[in-house]
């Protein structure tokens, strides 16, 4: 075996590690969840999509959808399933593979500073948009049937912005469009921003150089 592949085993077996460190970070992340006012209560935060961009980043977009995927398994395994049927895991690896994917796809493409920018600020806007017809035809349908109504649902963002507007909503996709979508650009420019300041000095534990 050749200096050359020693190397590239070296590289490909560290990716593999801190992949999997990364994921075992996401999920304890997305486990501190917490609610967030002017949001109705079963909507709930967390900075679990920061260790996958983070990913996608240093190794790639696969590395940074593998995040997603294994975090999000995690999460399924340790409650996920029993307390939303595994919507909520669905929806959560959805938004983030969007996310990620993309952001890492666009760097890769142009690995400058301005070149991770704009790739993370591309891949939250296409996390908030693919949160819209997700949710309105996937995660909230799948809601609908397992534990509440249409009307039920709207309600409960209802007594978020009638005290505070005087506006009620009428239909679910308004909900989706005033609440959910701010919301999802919202927590994705968090991890922009975090990933931001983090990656530079953080590059030579992910990559193992400066």
């Amino acid at each position: 075996m050749g200096k050359s592949d020693n190397v590239r085993k070296f590289i490909n077996v560290r990716k593999l590690t801190v992949t999997a460190i990364l994921s075992a970070i996401a999920a304890v992340l997305q486990l501190l969840n917490f609610p967030v006012p002017f949001m109705p209560s079963f909507i709930q935060f967390d900075f679990s999509e920061f260790p996958a961009l983070l990913a996608s980043f240093a190794f790639g977009p696969v590395s940074g959808v593998t995040v997603c995927f294994i975090k999000n398994v995690i999460d399924l395994l340790t409650g996920g399933f029993s307390s939303t049927l595994g919507i909520g895991p669905l929806s959560n690896f959805l938004l983030g593979a969007a996310f990620t994917f993309t952001a890492g796809l666009i760097y890769k493409l142009n690995r400058t500073k301005k070149g991770a920018v704009t790739a993370a600020l591309i891949g939250a806007l296409v996390m908030a948009a693919v949160s819209f017809p997700s949710n309105l035809w996937l995660v909230y349908p799948i809601y609908e049937v397992a534990f509440f109504t249409t009307d039920q649902i709207i309600a409960a963002y209802n007594v978020v912005i009638e005290p505070i507007t005087n506006f009620r909503l009428t239909s679910l996709w308004q909900c989706l469009l005033f609440f959910n979508l701010p919301f999802t650009l919202l927590k994705a420019l968090i991890s922009v921003i975090l990933t931001m300041f983090t990656y530079k000095p953080l590059s030579v534990f992910l990559k193992g150089k400066g």
